[in-house]
């Protein structure tokens, strides 16, 4: 069976006919107000008080101040709230479900609500704080500390239950979209309790699965949130972890150890030194290409054809030594970077950027280890995504059975199962998975809402490219208007969500909240990189021959950072280009 891209990616297949569709004639947009703040009125009451259909809170305590703290401060005092909604056993695998959250209220309260989406598969509360899991290398003021009254959930599913919530279908549905949907209008609820008041503004933000979690409230949830943060957002997730897999026989080929310590492990087909010498390779001939040679490339585009591998990299004329690469090894690599396609030879999933970022430890394992080593991409693909899920119940905790699931993938066996549906499945999991119509956000862009998405350029699992596909999409529905509500921004050299050679720390909930309100336009978001001392946490995969006050601009896509002169390392040095 072929499974055909028009069904796979509608969005694609309709970008023409999108292009005639777009949004309010004069080309204006509602301006939302800001939010105002009040004092929590309620806390340890709120665990008696408080109703709300099918909610059982657990608890209600105070935190006093310094409890937790966030870039060596303090967070003031506030209210945690746990509690459980919809508990149910299943009639499907006899496991007992219910969507856990907590909620954290502050003292001095803002006015705003924020949904704290989680990233992976979920199945943890994480703390509710809006800190690190909103995609940047760690605020130094988190949401908890700038007055936000957070929740967090686990999606519907606890970590004992991962992969195999996947048998479950209303758990497949609440990790994939019904969740954020029930527990909004409580959570919203519970803060009217705690204040007074409900809140003036609603903001949502997350990475990963969090930042795919952002997407689909902005396209499913327009009425409820104002404004929509999304991090390395993998849109079409469970099409991103097929094409992981399709990709492992080809690692197999190049690999030179297949175990280490008992465990499937294929970065010996391209280790450590073998990807700095690409990195190195592509710095030598597009690190230049924005004005000034720093150990960054900006224009990503530019180094497409800038960068040929098979040019560009020795081969190995000997035995494999970290300076080159042998004749085998080349196409594999490129076959990685490229475009996977369906034996028909219909696009599948899009390629990725050749990166100097691919030299950070973050990308091999998404490439390599959790698809044969970890069981992330098998059991994700086996249970979650396919309908009928896998059979095969011991592969959940058997990393042997998982590796032989990557190596014998067949993506063209397999891919079919990404549409399907059956009397129990009743939903795909491109459905339950990604944003319905992600290019028609006509209804928060009409309300006034705005929407970031920030991605890394060195992402090995959800490529950039397909973000720009997708961005390129919604400003074909808008007309070429699509940035009067929504930004994209690459970060040079950032691999899934943080870390690689990059300025990866960033306040893009500020910028948000200040396009929300007041209409300030983020035409830039400042950048720093995380050398030693940082007050956020070092990263250390920045070059120690970088400056520790380096900053970049962050440009909204399709411009880049050039260099104009002055301070190399300070970002007013630079200017957002084409």
């Amino acid at each position: 069976m072929i499974i055909r891209l028009s069904k796979l990616a509608p969005f694609v297949a309709g970008l023409l006919a999108l292009a005639a569709c777009g949004g309010s004639d004069d080309g204006s947009l509602p301006q939302l107000t800001a939010a105002r703040g009040a004092t929590l009125a309620e806390c340890s009451a709120l665990a008696t008080s408080f109703r709300f259909a099918a909610t059982n809170i657990t608890a209600a305590t105070l935190v006093p101040a310094g409890t937790l703290t966030n870039a060596g401060q303090p967070v003031a005092e506030h209210c945690r709230v746990t509690g459980r909604m919809n508990e149910r056993v299943s009639p499907v695998d006899g496991q007992a479900y219910a969507i856990g959250f907590e909620m954290r209220l502050p003292r001095d309260w803002s006015g705003r609500y924020l949904y704290q989406a989680n990233g992976g598969t979920d199945g943890v509360v994480v703390t509710a704080d809006g800190g690190n899991s909103l995609g940047s290398g760690g605020l130094l003021r988190n949401g908890l500390q700038q007055g936000f009254a957070i929740i967090s959930s686990d999606a519907g599913h606890t970590s004992a239950q991962n992969p195999l919530f996947g048998l479950d279908p209303q758990a497949r549905l609440d990790y994939g979209y019904q969740a954020v949907g029930t527990l909004t209008p409580m959570a919203k609820a519970l803060i009217r309790a705690a204040y007074g008041k409900g809140p003036d503004r609603s903001y949502i933000a997350g990475t990963s699965n969090g930042g795919r979690h952002a997407l689909v409230a902005a396209a499913r949830l327009p009425d409820e949130y104002d404004g929509v943060l999304s991090g390395a957002p993998g849109i079409f997730l469970p099409r991103a972890s097929m094409a992981n897999l399709s990709q492992i026989k080809r690692w197999d080929t190049v690999a030179t150890t297949r175990v280490v310590n008992g465990l499937p492990d294929f970065e010996s087909a391209l280790p450590p030194p073998e990807r700095r010498l690409i990195a190195n390779a592509i710095l030598a001939r597009c690190d230049a290409l924005d004005g000034l040679v720093d150990g960054l490339v900006q224009d990503t585009e530019a180094c497409r054809g800038a960068f040929d591998l098979a040019r560009d990299v020795p081969t190995c004329s000997g035995p494999r030594d970290g300076s080159c690469l042998s004749a085998a090894q080349k196409p594999v690599v490129v076959a990685a970077f490229s475009p996977v396609r369906l034996a028909s030879g219909e696009l599948f999933y899009p390629g990725f950027p050749f990166d100097p970022g691919l030299s950070q430890g973050n990308w091999a394992e998404w490439k390599f280890r959790n698809s044969v080593r970890t069981a992330r991409n098998p059991v994700s693909v086996g249970f979650i995504f396919s309908t009928p899920p896998s059979s095969d119940i011991a592969m959940a905790t058997d990393t042997s059975r998982t590796a032989a699931f990557a190596l014998n993938f067949n993506l063209d066996a397999e891919a079919p199962k990404l549409l399907a549906t059956n009397a129990v499945y009743t939903e795909s999991s491109l459905s339950f998975m990604a944003p319905p119509n992600p290019t028609r956000l006509d209804r928060l862009r009409d309300r006034g809402g705005k929407l970031m998405v920030i991605h890394g350029t060195a992402d090995a699992i959800f490529s950039i490219d397909d973000t720009a596909a997708w961005y390129r999409g919604l400003d074909a529905a808008n007309d070429g208007r699509a940035n009067r509500f929504a930004r994209f921004y690459a970060v040079p050299g950032m691999g899934h969500s943080r870390g690689g050679p990059a300025t990866d720390q960033f306040d893009a909930l500020t910028a948000l909240v200040e396009w929300v309100e007041n209409g300030t336009v983020p035409d830039r978001i400042i950048a720093t990189a995380r050398r030693a001392g940082n007050p956020g946490g070092a990263n250390a995969e920045v070059p120690t021959d970088w400056s520790p006050n380096r900053q970049r601009p962050l440009c909204p896509y399709p411009l880049v950072a050039r260099y104009k002169g002055g301070d190399p390392e300070a970002a007013a040095s630079f200017a957002c280009e084409r």
